[in-house]
């Protein structure tokens, strides 16, 4: 990684000992000649108004801090999509999943990223595509999934899928989920999926409550195309990405997901490992 000397820095906002880290952060890294490009939301933590949109915070950065819980870590992985700008994630938040950094590790982490000495693992997103009416009208990068779901109280939606031009299933449910081994431990775990090693070159299609208890969940291989149809009515279905963006469907509409040529490269602390991260926050072993 080459020599760190400007820093992106985005932050969740709302969180209240944050209007202490933030200038104390700053202040760190410019006694150590490095500058910090702010998103809007960090900026308000200083009394700021000129931060700048979270999509341009990569631009000329070595690497970017994220301080918040896994929901601005899914926000900061879309915006540094296609450049190899580690994520340097702090855990403000709440469970935490990704960012397994504590505030207590912040500074002797970051000294070692300085120092290039820190661990870094990368996280391959889902590239997703919506197509209506034979065009192409929309293109998502996820790093957890890419999540079809109805909009009415009461009524399930039928979403016809295939895998690799293969037909599987027409499943009747409240919805269905494409999720990457990284957003395995995300809504397909709550959805009854299975847990994912981070390595394992697969993708995840979980259906979320399906009419047909024997629809479960399955693994493909992280080369597959997935095709799925939506054939509830306009406005039915809502199309979310990492939870955080998305849009109704209609009639007819196709999503096609097949693994992104993007990694996200998220730095994690040297002796903190996936299953240590599941005993963690699963409380897994507890008495």
């Amino acid at each position: 990684m080459p020599d760190i000397r400007v820093v992106g820095i985005m932050a969740k906002p709302g969180i209240p000992h944050a209007s202490a880290i933030v200038p104390e952060l700053i202040q760190w890294l410019e006694s150590r000649g490095v500058q910090s490009r702010l998103d809007e939301e960090t900026a308000l933590y200083l009394g700021r108004e000129d931060g700048l949109p979270r999509a341009e915070i990569p631009d000329g950065a070595q690497l970017v801090i994220v301080l918040g819980g896994d929901g601005t870590l899914l926000s900061a992985a879309r915006a540094v999509a296609g450049r190899v700008i580690p994520l340097f994630p702090v855990n403000l938040g709440g469970l935490g999943f990704l960012t397994a950094i504590t505030l207590d590790q912040l500074y002797p982490e970051l000294e070692r990223a300085l120092q290039n000495e820190q661990r870094i693992v990368p996280r391959r997103m889902l590239h997703g595509e919506l197509v209506r009416q034979s065009e192409t009208i929309k293109a998502y990068e996820a790093l957890n999934d890419v999540v079809i779901s109805k909009t009415q109280i009461a009524r399930m939606i039928d979403l016809e899928t295939h895998v690799d031009s293969q037909y599987v299933s027409t499943f009747k449910a409240d919805g269905l989920i494409v999720a990457t081994p990284t957003g395995s431990t995300a809504y397909s775990l709550s959805a009854g999926g299975p847990i994912v090693y981070p390595s394992v070159a697969a993708i995840c299609i979980t259906p979320v409550c399906p009419h047909m208890l024997t629809n479960r969940p399955v693994l493909v291989p992280d080369t597959s195309v997935i095709e799925v149809i939506c054939l509830a009515g306009d406005s039915e279905a809502f199309l979310t990405v990492d939870g955080q963006v998305g849009e109704p469907l209609m009639n007819g509409d196709r999503l096609i997901c097949r693994s992104s040529p993007h990694s996200v490269h998220l730095i994690r602390p040297p002796k903190m490992f996936f299953f240590d991260v599941l005993r963690q926050k699963l409380k897994w072993g507890e008495r």
